[in-house]
């Protein structure tokens, strides 16, 4: 079998099997027991989905971690390709079926190629559960996975529909936004919709809040800074001629830097005890502090460019600006130098293009080879 389709079978058998955030069992037995059949020590958890996976070579070289994460989305599946999910209501939306079978293939290189018997350091593959929750790197990393050995850098890749296939892209420093989330209870005391004034009408009160809260970003922060407020929930009544007793909303909170992040936060406290005042309502905020901006180290971003450059060739790499999607690889950043890449993986010709947690997501998936040759050279690179 060539690599081409061993990758193929593997990165289909993840996308026909999803499984949600630290439900990841299925997944987390098939990496186990590929590794294992590849040699390498495997370590897994007692109270964790996710494997780590060490690669040996000359132990008093450094070590160099791959990150790939493994779980899905509670999304529907609506394309119908031949390995669609089985399961309903859970598809991999966002490529980490892809990410996870590039990470094997890397390792599976390596052990084809007897590679481990010339490095000078270790290879630790780092297959993180629950990356769409915002919990998964920082639930490893408080199990000790960058320890014994140490783990001195670590990369990864995201799939990127917004670049084509041939392609990619390297956040040189600043690479995502902080990203958390909120939830507003406003209770105000319902009343027949004929008579208004016998009650107190939460979703007057609401409907002002969410307007207000775009003054945030308009108006509060500079200019050439970044951040978002969105709410995306808004829960109200049951029927039409009633005004209810509540309104619940829910949101996300975007940020690029600490300072804007701690801004948005003080500016919506402040805005929903002042809807208190004026509206006479009663508020309820809770903040689920969620992931912070996530910043590449400088001199992993060059050399993985580099390596992609001479996968890809001169040109078709590109260092590219920050975005206000969030990435729980911002605690390995924190922990240790490391770098994210994201991977062209779309194709409009063969109409592979949805974006990210479209239930028409895809790739193409000569991704899988570029993607698993570009980590491969970069561990070459670094260890031989």
């Amino acid at each position: 079998m060539t690599m081409r389709q061993w990758l193929s079978d593997v990165r289909r058998d993840f996308h026909r099997h999803p499984e949600i955030a630290f439900e990841e069992r299925r997944t987390t037995d098939k990496i186990a027991s590929l590794l294992r059949k590849m040699e390498l020590d495997v370590q897994l958890f007692t109270d964790l989905t996710g494997v780590v996976g060490l690669c040996k070579g000359d132990n008093s070289g450094p070590t160099i971690g791959l990150r790939a994460d493994i779980d899905a989305l509670p999304i529907q599946e609506r394309g119908q390709s031949s390995y669609r999910s089985v399961h309903d209501g859970v598809m991999h939306a966002c490529g980490h079926d892809v990410n996870t079978a590039i990470m094997l293939g890397v390792a599976k290189k390596l052990v084809m190629n007897n590679v481990p018997l010339v490095m000078r350091g270790q290879v630790k593959f780092l297959f993180q559960p629950a990356e769409e929750t915002g919990s998964g790197a920082k639930a490893m990393i408080e199990r000790g996975v960058l320890a014994n050995p140490s783990v001195d850098r670590i990369v990864a890749g995201h799939m990127s529909p917004n670049i084509p296939l041939g392609r990619a892209g390297i956040f040189k420093r600043l690479g995502y936004a902080s990203s958390d989330h909120f939830t507003l209870v406003i209770t105000g005391k319902g009343a027949h919709a004929a008579r208004p004034e016998d009650g107190n009408d939460p979703i007057v009160a609401t409907a002002n809040l969410i307007l207000q809260l775009q003054t945030i970003i308009s108006r509060n922060i500079t200019p050439t800074g970044a951040g978002v407020i969105t709410v995306g929930k808004l829960q109200s009544g049951d029927v039409a001629n009633a005004i209810p007793e509540q309104s619940v909303l829910e949101g996300t909170i975007r940020a690029l830097s600490p300072a804007v992040r701690e801004l948005i936060v003080k500016r919506l406290k402040e805005l929903v005890a002042g809807l208190q005042i004026s509206f006479g309502v009663e508020c309820n905020l809770l903040i689920h502090e969620g992931v912070p901006s996530c910043v590449n180290d400088e001199e992993v971003a060059v050399f993985l460019y580099e390596v992609a450059s001479e996968v890809l060739g001169s040109g078709q790499v590109d260092f590219i600006e920050p975005i206000m999607g969030s990435e729980d690889f911002a605690y390995f950043a924190r922990a240790c130098p490391s770098a994210i890449m994201r991977l062209g993986c779309s194709n409009s010709a063969a109409g592979v293009a949805a974006p990210l947690h479209s239930p028409y997501f895809d790739v193409d998936e000569h991704v899988l080879e570029i993607g698993t040759e570009i980590f491969y050279r970069a561990v070459e690179k670094y260890l031989t």
